[in-house]
């Protein structure tokens, strides 16, 4: 199935849900154990549909991320590459899970999801990812799981993805790790002045709101990403099927 774009995501007017990296990601507000666990079993008899989805659950909350592993991709030669990211089926049974959720009386909290990936600079990526990949997964399956490049991506979300952003080689000492913060389109501006009056400084806005760059009293620095409907293009195609990058 066709992966969706920005402006497709954006017109399915998905209240309860943002978009973030590759995927879709809801929190909703539960009472207890038992009342998450009702509103799993329902979620699972909703089709098949409901194995797109990836699911956290603590006592007063439960956690959904709905993503397919078979969307498609299509590079500028018309190459078809199978990837991770949105397509309409995920689009679908968000509608469906709001749904339920409704009719059992649970209230989304959209603004309180985050996800985080780990960023290397690096001119060598496909040297580097066999090692990154061992080091946080185990093994090497990791690497390029869902994507057109190496990033490293643990098929059950135990560790952040690691993907590696092109640069020119160059001597250490430069920072090579930082941080991306993928937050709630609605959610960015506060975290970003929230940080800042924390005693971080903005490096780089000149992209914003989709990517703001800041650095910590250190210089470490790390980039809060948002998905932006209002401004993001109709097409399907992206810079790396990977995430908002």
């Amino acid at each position: 199935m066709d992966m969706l774009g920005g402006a497709q995501i954006t017109a399915a007017n998905l209240t309860d849900w943002r978009k973030l990296g590759q995927g879709l990601h809801a929190r909703f507000v539960v009472d207890d154990l038992r009342a998450g666990t009702r509103f799993l079993t329902a979620i699972s008899e909703a089709g098949e549909a409901a194995g797109h989805l990836e699911v956290r659950m603590g006592t007063r909350h439960v956690d959904l991320k709905l993503i397919s592993d078979d969307a498609i991709y299509r590079d500028d030669a018309g190459t078809e590459h199978q990837v991770d990211w949105v397509t309409q089926q995920d689009i679908d049974l968000a509608r469906r899970i709001s749904e339920i959720a409704a009719q059992q009386s649970i209230a989304a909290d959209p603004r309180s999801i985050a996800a985080i990936e780990l960023a290397l600079d690096t001119a060598n990526a496909a040297t580097l990812a066999p090692v990154w990949s061992a080091l946080l997964t185990g093994g090497p399956e990791a690497q390029g799981r869902g994507t057109i490049g190496d990033d490293v991506r643990d098929a059950t979300s135990r560790v952040p993805i690691l993907w590696f952003q092109e640069t020119d080689p160059h001597r250490t000492p430069r920072q090579r790790f930082h941080v991306d913060i993928q937050v709630p389109y609605d959610v960015a501006e506060q975290r970003i002045a929230a940080a800042v009056a924390a005693g971080a400084i903005i490096v780089d806005d000149s992209k914003a709101p989709s990517t703001t760059v800041l650095a910590d009293p250190d210089g470490n620095k790390a980039c809060v990403g948002t998905f932006q409907p209002a401004t993001e293009p109709a097409s399907t195609s992206i810079d790396e099927p990977g995430s908002n990058r």
